[in-house]
């Protein structure tokens, strides 16, 4: 494992994390989150946004075993692992996530299904910009 590389990875996978998440949650959805169908689900926002670090510190770590179990499988076969990886990830976090939050909150099935999209096209990114950044060290003979 080239731990070097590893720690870029997670650094810029956690940074393109943010920088989408803030994309999707504060520009794309924010009329949805908006509605009142919507906003009776969540905390108020300044509730929320004194927890913020949590939030941080999860995507944190989430962006390390992101990257982490990438190497693990790594095949160097170039930015089409990374798309593979992604398509995996996103349906294993975000349709698992997505709907899972359909069943137990009341929230319209529109919104379930624009997290679900959103985070798929975000973890495609992502697995695209690992496979760009993580080589492993070269094994001496």
């Amino acid at each position: 494992m080239n731990t070097k590389k590893l720690i870029i990875a997670v650094a810029a996978v956690f940074i393109l994390l943010e920088l989408t998440n803030y994309l999707v949650h504060s520009v794309i959805l924010a009329s949805v989150y908006a509605s009142e169908e919507v906003a009776k689900v969540f905390r108020p926002m300044a509730e929320m946004e004194s927890k913020m670090w949590v939030m941080w510190v999860i995507d944190l770590i989430w962006a390390f075993f992101f990257v982490f179990i990438f190497t693990k499988g790594y095949q160097n076969r170039g930015i089409m692992e990374g798309v593979r990886y992604g398509i995996y990830m996103g349906l294993f976090v975000y349709l698992v996530a997505a709907y899972a939050q359909f069943v137990v909150y009341p929230l319209p099935y529109s919104l379930t299904f624009q997290w679900f999209v959103y985070g798929f096209i975000q973890s495609i990114i992502l697995g695209v910009v690992t496979s760009l950044l993580y080589k492993p060290a070269e094994q001496k003979e």
